[in-house]
């Protein structure tokens, strides 16, 4: 805010600035903000730039891309952010089966009738081998 205070009031006095004209003893025409002996003050107006309709139409199909190219980029953004919140929920579940797995003490699976299926230590050290393998391939 600051800053754009400063740049406005330095601004100012050179929207507002005057242009003089003289010519000098040889002839030459010079122009300046000092009047100088002689010197006439112009006013210089800004210059109206007409486009014709090619121009227009060409301006128009520029817009058209950029704002299409503009939502291709928003849409692929958005898709780079779900992918990567998919990424981190399989990486906390995996983590959560790390932690399980690291748990000291037998795991057990419930079958169809609802009783205790224990795993065997080698079903547990496959399983962690599997864990950390997908662990390193897909969180690191």
């Amino acid at each position: 805010m600051r800053r754009l205070l400063c740049c406005l009031l330095l601004i100012s006095p050179l929207a507002n600035g005057e242009i003089y004209r003289w010519t000098d003893a040889q002839g030459r025409v010079h122009f300046g903000e000092k009047p100088e002996a002689g010197a006439q003050r112009i006013t210089v107006r800004p210059q109206v730039v007409e486009r014709d309709a090619a121009t227009r139409e060409r301006e128009a199909r520029a817009a058209k891309f950029y704002d299409a190219r503009r939502q291709e980029q928003a849409v692929a953004a958005e898709r780079a952010a779900e992918v990567r919140e998919e990424r981190q929920m399989r990486c906390s579940r995996l983590r959560d089966s790390q932690e399980q797995l690291d748990h000291p003490g037998p795991l057990y699976r419930l079958d169809e009738q609802g009783e205790r299926q224990y795993y065997t230590d080698e079903e547990i050290e496959s399983a962690r081998k599997r864990v950390a393998a997908s662990l390193a391939r897909e969180c690191n």
